[in-house]
């Protein structure tokens, strides 16, 4: 799931940024190359629709991080651990103590032996 929501906020982030590029701080922006060509097409309605599409895609990439925010919980207290470890964890629980270590015999070293002469 954190996979999927990570995919769609990065494509929400280079849509939002190709969008933004697209328009001009003055209002030009893509609308000025159809002006000159066709003022029956509607200039006003491309501004609109690239601003439309930016505030949307705004809402859209603060509601998909507010899901991975949700969705990624690595900072809980208890920590998922896998099969192997909770069945490792289980095996030692379950096993007897050892009742009495086995004495180590004393091993003392054997004498040098003497320089031959």
């Amino acid at each position: 799931m954190i996979g999927i929501l990570s995919a769609l906020i990065l494509l929400a982030s280079i849509l939002l940024i190709l969008v933004v590029l697209v328009q001009n701080s003055k209002g030009g922006g893509l609308s000025s190359t159809f002006a000159a060509s066709n003022q029956v097409m509607g200039v006003r309605k491309t501004t609109d629709f690239l601003e439309k599409s930016t505030w949307t895609l705004v809402a859209v990439l603060v509601v998909l991080c507010l899901l991975f925010t949700v969705f990624n919980r690595t900072g809980e207290v208890k920590t998922q651990q896998s099969v192997s470890q909770e069945k490792a964890e289980s095996a030692t629980e379950s096993a007897p103590a050892p009742t009495a270590a086995p004495t180590a015999v004393p091993v003392t070293p054997a004498p040098a032996p003497a320089p031959a002469q």
